[in-house]
């Protein structure tokens, strides 16, 4: 069976001949004579089966491409065009050098770059990324030294431009900022050092963090999500890995409990708030307010000075692995205004004892305590504005009665005890 034409690339080239084109098809073993129309081609190479290269040959206009061989000449309508391309003029690179291993990606800057079948590293070839007319991208190869960077078009060979292999030290860690941080994390982390150029990768562990700004002297990331745990920090670069720094996976703290529940709306008093994970505590809020100073006491427990405030608010922690969400326990803070008494009914009652008081006020529903010249009343609350007492006994004279809650004591107001 006589071979197969089925392309050939590039499709058109410059009426002089020269143009190195590939031929794709089948049946190319033992091929002889490549023609461009009546012209033969020249450099011929028979890669295998279903590829040659070669050189074109002299011409004009739009020519078929025919491949001979021992079984005959190939019929299928494959064309070239011969036209007049203008050859590649290069202006710049960026960068204009690079680690002596190669790897790197370099962008070429010109004009006529369409249709490349070649870029050059001195002698060396690159591999091509991405090809426009204005902008060719290349994996620099191997190299060492100075070498000229050329492009070859149909059009031509290119002017040469100057791209220097340099010796890339080894990125060194100095500092991570900061250098702990949630498990989910999404958070930044700075990364400064030097050689930092260029970096390839960051692993946390074994996990790639995103790169978001890089510079020679520092890197800025997003960490991935990690368990607890500490894992080392390593940067590579095309000059290699970095000696590791330790960052730490920071569980998020739980509240579950506060102690007291409840205290005065004017805030000042001492709190103690205990769960999990609050070793590392930078922050607490009573609900949007920030406690006016905290000290952790261990992973478990750490008291706080409340903030003025009102209502019930949620207590939560704040620690380099995020801020307390409800969970299990009772998290809560009520904060009390001040007890209040407007009047007592009766004012008066035997030194014996044993007569029914209202107190009428307001602020009265957590009330833990009532007192008569000092001397302790059972009692019951009714409502927030209602409480009423049982007089102890006390010696005939007048004394103040007084209200106690988890905001303070209330005013007085007096009580004349009668003689028996």
């Amino acid at each position: 069976m006589a071979p197969v034409v089925t392309s050939v690339s590039p499709a058109q080239g410059n009426p002089a001949g020269g143009t190195p084109v590939t031929i794709n098809g089948s049946g190319f073993i033992g091929a002889t004579v490549v023609r461009f129309g009546p012209n033969l081609a020249t450099n011929v190479v028979v890669v295998s089966n279903t590829q040659i290269t070669a050189r074109t040959p002299p011409g004009s206009g739009t020519v078929k491409v025919t491949v001979t061989g021992p079984t005959g000449t190939s019929t299928q309508n494959v064309f070239f065009t011969y036209t007049t391309v203008a050859a590649p003029v290069l202006t710049t690179l960026a960068p204009t050098s690079g680690p002596t291993g190669g790897g790197n990606t370099v962008t070429i800057t010109g004009t006529n770059l369409a249709g490349a079948t070649q870029v050059l590293f001195g002698a060396t070839p690159a591999t091509i990324l991405t090809n426009t007319a204005t902008q060719i991208t290349v994996t620099a190869p191997a190299g060492t030294g100075t070498v000229n960077v050329a492009v070859t078009t149909p059009g031509g060979t290119s002017n040469s431009l100057p791209y220097t292999y340099t010796t890339v030290s080894a990125p060194t860690l100095t500092s991570l900022s900061p250098a702990s941080g949630p498990t989910s994390g999404g958070n930044t982390v700075t990364i400064t050092g030097t050689n930092l150029t260029g970096a390839t990768q960051v692993l946390f562990g074994a996990t790639p963090a995103t790169i978001l700004t890089n510079t020679a002297t520092q890197i800025t990331v997003s960490a991935p999500a990690g368990p607890a745990s500490v894992v080392n920090v390593i940067v590579t670069t095309p000059g290699g890995s970095s000696n590791p720094l330790s960052y730490i996976y920071v569980a998020a703290p739980v509240v579950t409990g506060v102690s007291p529940q409840f205290g005065p709306d004017t805030g000042g008093n001492s709190v103690t708030i205990t769960g999990s994970g609050l070793a590392l505590a930078s922050a607490v809020h009573f609900g949007p307010s920030p406690a006016t100073g905290f000290t952790v006491i261990s992973d478990n427990q750490l008291t706080a000075t409340a903030p003025p405030g009102t209502g019930t608010v949620v207590v939560t922690v704040t620690t380099p692995g995020g801020t307390s969400t409800l969970g299990p326990g009772n998290p809560y803070y009520t904060y009390l205004g001040a007890p209040v008494i407007n009047s007592l009914i009766p004012d008066e009652g035997s030194s014996l004892g044993g007569d029914s008081v209202t107190i009428n006020g307001s602020n009265l529903t957590y009330t833990d305590a009532v007192t008569f010249g000092g001397v302790p009343a059972s009692f019951s609350v009714l409502s927030d504005n209602l409480a009423v007492a049982t007089a102890p006994a006390h010696a005939a004279g007048t004394v103040n009665v007084q209200l106690h809650t988890p905001a303070g004591n209330s005013n007085t107001l007096p009580f004349t005890y009668d003689p028996a």
